[in-house]
């Protein structure tokens, strides 16, 4: 497949820089950078942004300030003039279950807009964005859409497993064990064990968890380089592939091949029907949303759902498998999945990527999985036949709900309803022993407004796990879960319970129906009920007025539209 750039007129490679530093008006902007270190032959190269995401908040990104350097090397090689610049992350799995956790899905919104606003203002031609854990990924990649420039997006990469007494560890092992200790099965001295143990050194969460999931998803949709996704984060591949794509965004350049070409309809649905065949996190339905809105591309609910019919779930991988990214990255990624699933049909292989080349012509060299393998499973004996992510829809969800239904725990699931107005006092029931057999636990004012944000569910759902619930009780909520969580659970329950969803007006003691074969989120009250109830429904007060969670509650839109701030 040819660009239109391959045989154009060369491309002017400078059409923002030049802008910024050409011309004797612009002796004052050159006389600045003169002082970062441009030299006088600099001013005449192409600029490319180095997006950095490094800080010492998390493990998931503490080393990608040398991987921002490796960048930066391959660009200054390939004859450009690199750019390091930085950007915040936050880390879900330290503030998880506590008040800071709101603060996570706005960060996404945080790290688009200033890595918009940088590259805007400085006149970058080009961007290499670094990310390596769940909002900042997705976070660059909306930047990178709505900039439209040519642009790569490098995974930081995973992080190595943890071990204790001879079982492979990583974070989601420590908020199971404290679900553990509550019931009694293991003491204090194993819970410290494992929580010394768990996260040996730099990396993003070591399952197929969101930041994993994210990762594949953007190589499935062409704007990462193959096998970025698949690459430990400490390891000299890591580092080659950040030298590489500082190159390969001149190349791009050169061919003027920009985000709008590659970020398709079509790219999308590569990166959903990967998303499925990995069983990932449902958090990449409200990324995927989110980056297709900034892309303007026509992507909603319901494609997960048209996807999902002809896509099997094939990876055993953590949470509710055997295997971590780590054991993934030594049979050869995400790659060889990739060309079984084109050789299939289930691909669409014309779409342009990052390499110049397209989807096809990437995999074409592409070798198997070793054989005797049985992490990724074939087509004809897949984990679950289609998906295991499944939009609901019934009266407690008018708009889309989003489960997460692997088929271990079953594909329905009634009970009776225990009814939570903050994460906190529904983790405490659980670690109390409150919660039994036959509960469904609903967990409300915890979306995109109400919480304000729609934290992540992880410590219920592990503490739910802990205490070897999984199979016997459900829980729901307007909130969303952390890629590590599994077990029979339901969020992004649109309408939220803030703007007067039905959610609003679960009472303890109802009947909740769950169907993943029809699709269908059920409250088991006739419509006059419900309509009586939602007539006497007053919306709360705002838990905050001011400050950045205030702004992002009065921007933000519903999670089945991705919960996006720019509408």
């Amino acid at each position: 497949m040819s660009h239109s750039g391959d045989n154009a007129t060369p491309t002017n490679t400078r059409t923002f820089s030049s802008l910024v530093v050409d011309g004797m008006e612009r002796a004052p902007s050159r006389a600045m950078l003169h002082a970062v270190g441009f030299s006088n032959e600099d001013f005449k190269k192409p600029q490319i942004g180095i997006a950095s995401t490094w800080s010492m908040v998390t493990p998931c990104n503490m080393h990608i300030n040398g991987l921002a350097d490796d960048a930066a090397a391959g660009v200054d090689k390939a004859n450009g003039k690199a750019v390091i610049f930085n950007t915040i992350t936050i880390s879900d799995g330290i503030s998880m279950g506590t008040e800071g956790m709101k603060y996570s899905l706005v960060s996404r919104e945080v790290i688009a807009d200033s890595i918009e606003t940088v590259v805007g203002c400085q006149g970058f031609d080009g961007l290499v964005a670094i990310g390596g854990c769940d909002k900042n990924m997705p976070g660059c990649m909306i930047a990178i859409s709505r900039l439209d420039r040519p642009a790569i997006f490098v995974y930081g990469g995973t992080i190595l497993p943890g071990c204790h007494k001879d079982k492979k560890l990583d974070v989601v092992s420590v908020f199971e064990a404290v679900g553990a200790r509550a019931n009694h099965k293991i003491d204090d001295a194993e819970l410290a064990e494992i929580e010394a143990k768990a996260i040996p050194g730099a990396g993003s969460c070591g399952g197929m968890y969101t930041a994993n999931t994210m990762a594949s998803a953007i190589e499935a949709m062409g704007m990462s380089l193959p096998n970025s996704s698949a690459q430990a984060a400490i390891s000299q591949d890591k580092r080659l592939d950040c030298e590489r794509a500082g190159a390969a965004v001149l190349e791009l350049l050169k061919k003027n091949i920009k985000p709008s070409d590659i970020m398709t309809k079509a790219a999308f649905e590569n990166a959903i029907t990967v998303i499925i065949a990995l069983g990932g996190s449902t958090n990449a339905v409200l990324h995927m949303l989110a980056m297709a809105h900034a892309a303007k591309v026509d992507i909603g609910l319901d494609d997960f759902t048209r996807i999902g019919k002809r896509v099997p779930m094939l990876a055993d991988l953590k949470p509710s498998g055997r295997y971590s990214m780590a054991e993934l990255v030594e049979i050869g990624g995400i790659q060889p999945l990739m060309k079984v699933l084109l050789q299939a049909g289930l691909l669409q292989g014309d779409c342009l990527t990052v390499t110049g080349k397209t989807l096809a012509e990437n995999l074409a060299e592409v070798a198997p999985y070793p054989d005797g393998q049985d992490m990724i499973h074939d087509l004809d004996n897949p984990i679950k036949k289609d998906s295991h992510l499944v939009v609901l829809y019934g009266n407690l969800a008018p708009n889309g709900a989003v489960a997460k239904i692997t088929g271990k725990e079953g594909l329905h699931f009634t009970g009776t309803a225990k009814v939570f107005d903050a994460e906190e006092a529904a983790l405490q029931s659980i670690l109390n022993g409150d919660i039994v057999k036959g509960d469904v636990i609903v967990i409300r004012y915890e979306g995109p407004k109400g919480g304000p944000g729609m934290r992540e569910m992880l410590s219920p759902t592990s503490a739910i796990m802990g205490k070897g619930l999984g199979k016997e009780v459900a829980l729901i909520t307007d909130g969303r879960f952390s890629g590590g969580t599994h077990g029979f659970v339901v969020g992004h329950i649109t309408p939220e319970a803030y703007v007067g969803g039905p959610l609003a007006v679960v009472e303890n003691g109802d009947t909740i129906a769950i169907d993943a074969e029809n699709n269908e989120l059920q409250l088991l009250i006739n419509e006059h009920e419900m309509a009586r109830r939602l007539e006497k429904w007053q919306q709360p007060e705002p838990r905050y007025t001011r400050g950045v969670l205030a702004k992002y509650a009065k921007l933000v839109s519903s999670a089945s539209t991705g919960a996006v701030t720019d509408n």
